[in-house]
C-alpha cells in the first residue's frame, strides 16, 4: 500500500503536505504511510489515493495458456480481456524485436486503425503474457477482431475469449 500512495501523490504533482491537506491525513502521517512505518486501513488509503486524483481499484487477474498448433507454433491465450490506460492503447509504440523482426524500429501510431491491427495481429501471433498485457486493449480487440489476418487456429482459441464479455473492474469505496 506504502508504494501505491507514493506514486499516486508522484503522479498527481502533489507534496505530502498539499496532500494531506486534500485527504485530511496529517503530513507525519502520510510520510508514515509511504515509508510503510504505518499501514492505513482500506477506507483511509481510498480517501488518500482519491485526493490525489485517482481511484483505488480491485481488478481481476489475468492469467494465460499455451496452446500448440498442428505446427507446432506455440500460443499465448487469456482466460480473460483486460482494458489499457487510454494514452497507453492509443500509444505511439516500437514494437520489440522479437515482435517485429520483419521492420525493425518501425513506429505504430494505435490511434490509427489500420496501424493498430497489425499491431494487435503481430502481438496475438508472436507475444507472450507480457506483450499482450502492454500492447492489446480488449475492447480495441474486439471491435477489431473480425477485420484481423489471423491463422485460422489462433483465432479458433482466442475466440471464447473475445465472445466473453469484458470484466468490470470493482470500485473500492471509502
Amino acid at each position: 500500500m506504502a508504494n501505491l500512495i507514493a506514486q499516486a501523490r508522484a503522479a498527481s504533482s502533489l507534496s505530502q503536505d498539499e496532500l494531506a491537506g486534500l485527504s485530511g491525513t496529517s503530513r507525519p502521517t502520510l510520510s508514515a504511510y509511504e515509508n510503510g512505518r504505518k499501514s492505513p486501513s482500506l477506507s483511509t488509503a481510498t480517501r488518500i489515493v482519491e485526493a490525489s486524483g485517482f481511484e483505488l481499484r480491485l481488478a481481476p487477474t489475468i492469467t494465460f495458456r499455451q496452446v500448440t498448433t498442428s505446427r507446432n507454433r506455440v500460443l499465448t491465450v487469456p482466460d480473460r480481456l483486460w482494458r489499457l490506460a487510454v494514452e497507453q492503447a492509443l500509444a505511439e509504440v516500437t514494437l520489440p524485436l522479437h515482435l517485429n523482426w520483419s521492420a525493425p524500429g518501425q513506429v505504430f501510431n494505435l490511434r490509427d486503425r489500420n496501424r493498430r491491427a497489425r499491431v494487435y495481429e503481430v502481438v496475438l501471433r508472436e507475444g507472450m503474457p507480457k506483450d499482450l498485457l502492454t500492447y492489446v486493449d480488449g475492447v480495441l480487440l474486439v471491435d477489431l477482431w473480425d477485420d484481423l489476418v489471423l491463422p485460422r487456429e489462433l483465432r479458433e482459441a482466442w475466440n471464447p475469449v473475445i465472445e466473453r464479455p469484458l470484466e468490470t473492474d470493482i470500485h473500492l469505496a471509502s
